[in-house]
């Protein structure tokens, strides 16, 4: 853990691949108490719910993009960089949302995250 704050220190977070972001995201999450799981999903749904009803287009389309975003957390929480890979214009909308909240209170800083969305007909 050390190691990666340190690395993610060292980097401007700009420099960090999608892919690099991702892997500190997946062990970063996989690192917190179940009670922090739990805070963390609950704060990504209070942003993802408000998110897909501004963001979804009208009419609907039969099938959605699917679409990762990468979040970079300070110690408040509040989104500080975000990194997207896939979801068209639904998945930049949605990015732009998540890049202006702020979620759970993380457990260090920078706390990297994600939220992925994956359409199933």
């Amino acid at each position: 853990m050390i190691s990666e704050l340190l690395l993610i220190a060292s980097l401007s977070a700009s420099a960090l691949s999608f892919e690099e972001a991702k892997a500190l995201a997946d062990k970063q999450e996989a690192a917190l108490t179940p009670s922090q799981t739990q805070a963390l999903i609950a704060s990504q749904g209070k942003v993802a719910g408000p998110a897909f009803a501004a963001c979804m287009p009208v009419p609907l389309p039969k099938s959605m993009p699917s679409f990762t975003i990468v979040m970079s957390l300070d110690a408040t929480g509040k989104v500080q960089t975000t990194w997207l890979k896939g979801g068209a214009e639904l998945g930049t909308c949605i990015e732009r949302k998540f890049a202006a909240a702020t979620l759970f209170t993380p457990p260090g800083a920078p706390f990297l995250t994600s939220f992925e969305y994956t359409f199933e007909p």
